[in-house]
């Protein structure tokens, strides 16, 4: 049996957490800012947990 790899696109964009949660970035961070509150900005700087409708299929693109 060959080994399993990870997807290296999703491997870029997520990774898990000490407890096996995945965490991602936030999107809409990137340009455009003016019109963006200052709040708004500040929370897109953190990273959030993956939504439970996707933990199965990620889990799939990253076995380690």
């Amino acid at each position: 049996m060959p080994k399993m790899k990870s997807h290296k696109g999703a491997a870029k964009r997520f990774k898990y957490t000490g407890k096996g949660k995945i965490r991602r970035h936030r999107a809409y961070a990137n340009h455009l800012f003016l019109s963006k509150s200052t709040k708004r900005k500040r929370t897109l700087r953190k990273s959030t947990l993956v939504d439970k409708t996707n933990v199965k299929r990620l889990r799939r693109l990253l076995p380690n």
